[in-house]
């Protein structure tokens, strides 16, 4: 018997009507399909086929709508308690600097939001950083390389203050400030420098090797236009040359070249000034022989996979859903959302 005025009956909370008899652990299934497949439609496929429940793809949506926003807010929260943990470089009474090494890579990607066009988001991993031996064609010789493990994700859509407080949030609990090495992989744009200097600031810096490389190949068109193989013979010189460390010689070298005032000039000057601003985050000689990653490969790995579920074909957000369904996404690709549902989930009709 429902109670007047209100709806609710305890029998009716402990069957869970508000959630049309769906269990918790169904409502949990159900959220986690969205974060994993492409669609909500999609998600009401694999309920129906694996798990022989009918639950319509609206159905499944309005559980994220409820159960996302819980996601969203725990990251607010994480955030300011964030605030009261060490500063970088500090350490609370009683807990030792650890040795080890960790790492951070930056990266964006481009969802298109209802009424707002293609918006950029904003996707960082942490993750330990640990040698492990690889065989090298080229020199037919085993090396030790530090490799990526352990990686967790963090995304936000919009500006990179906010995105900031989140990957310092993150690299907090995971225990940035008791390391003694640490280093931030960025493709070069402005804006993960200064958020670098903002709260990673004593980290080695590091420009992905393969975006070097796109402009190294950029500016061998512009080196040598008129052929291809006089092109390709000075990338190839100037490759080496870039990863022994000399992104200095190779901005003066364009320098030098871009005489006038034509396009090509212009185009010259920007890839000169490009290996000139970075040339201390492009020693990947140094920073290979070191332990250190040069490619940014976890983080554009975690791109493609938050474009997978965001940019397929068609697909339209708006801003409140696809901020409900980011930081869902991002609990399951780094292995935390089983772990974090417990204290996200209440058994209480919504208000």
């Amino acid at each position: 018997m429902t109670t007047a005025g209100v709806g609710f009956s305890p029998l009716d909370q402990q069957l869970e009507l508000w959630e049309k008899n769906w269990s918790g652990g169904l409502v949990k299934e159900a959220v986690w399909l969205s974060g994993v497949v492409g669609s909500f439609e999609e998600a009401e496929r694999v309920l129906h086929r694996i798990g022989h429940v009918s639950m319509s793809d609206s159905t499944v949506w309005r559980r994220v709508e409820r159960w996302g926003e819980q996601f969203r807010r725990l990251d607010q929260e994480r955030q300011q308690q964030a605030q009261a943990l060490p500063n970088r470089g500090q350490v609370t009474a009683g807990q030792a600097q650890q040795k080890g090494r960790m790492g951070l890579a930056i990266d964006g990607a481009m969802v298109h939001v209802l009424g707002e066009g293609w918006k950029e988001f904003k996707v960082g991993c942490v993750y330990e950083i640990e040698p492990q031996a690889v065989f090298d064609k080229e020199s037919r010789e085993w090396l030790e390389m530090g490799h990526a493990v352990h990686t967790s994700y963090v995304a936000h859509l919009g500006g990179p203050e906010f995105f900031g407080r989140l990957l310092w949030t993150e690299a907090q609990q995971r225990g940035w400030e008791a390391v003694y090495d640490t280093q931030v992989v960025g493709d070069g744009a402005r804006w993960i420098w200064n958020l670098t200097q903002e709260h990673f600031y004593d980290s080695c810096q590091t420009v992905d090797w393969y975006h070097a490389a796109d402009h190294l190949h950029a500016a061998a068109q512009l080196y040598r236009p008129n052929s291809e193989s006089a092109a390709q013979r000075w990338y190839k010189s100037a490759e080496t040359s870039l990863f022994q460390g000399h992104a200095d010689q190779i901005a003066h070298t364009l320098q030098q070249k871009a005489v006038g005032n034509s396009q090509r000039a212009k185009d010259l000057r920007t890839e000169a000034q490009f290996f000139e601003n970075n040339k201390r985050r492009m020693q990947y000689l140094e920073f290979r022989e070191d332990g250190y990653l040069i490619g940014s490969g976890p983080v554009e790995s975690g791109a493609k996979q938050f474009k997978a579920r965001f940019t397929g074909p068609g697909m339209r957000w708006s801003r409140a859903g696809i901020e409900r369904l980011i930081p869902v996404r991002a609990a399951i690709m780094s292995s935390q959302f089983d772990d974090l549902w417990p204290s996200l989930y209440t058994n209480s009709p919504p208000n």
